[in-house]
């Protein structure tokens, strides 16, 4: 089994045939739309591309189970599903331009 602890693999993998017709399966799957938004209530669905133009880049398919903790499942179908940029940021908790929660709300004396 594949490991997938450095960027370079991880970039290998994410360029393989094998993982380009699973992640078609899961956006067909998820309807191009993001599964977390879904769930709030709200819709967020992939851009169309415009002839003569780049495609904007609106969906990502996020593994539930990251490849690098679970190798095993960086192939399998249920453990992926459709999520836009930012919703799939915010599960990394890559959050930009605001700052980051405190976990305590105390005021510091």
């Amino acid at each position: 089994m594949a490991d997938y602890k450095t960027e370079a693999q991880k970039k290998k993998f994410y360029r393989t045939g094998d993982w380009n017709n699973l992640r078609q399966q899961a956006l067909e799957r998820d309807n191009h739309e993001c599964q977390q938004c879904k769930r709030e209530g709200k819709v967020h669905v992939d851009s169309k591309k415009i002839e003569g133009e780049r495609k904007t880049i609106e969906l990502n398919v996020h593994h539930k189970y990251e490849i690098e903790d679970y190798p095993q499942l960086a192939l399998v179908l249920d453990n992926l599903e459709t999520l836009c940029l930012n919703c799939h940021n915010m599960k990394h908790d890559r959050v930009f331009g605001e700052q980051k929660k405190k976990k305590w709300d105390d005021e510091m004396w």
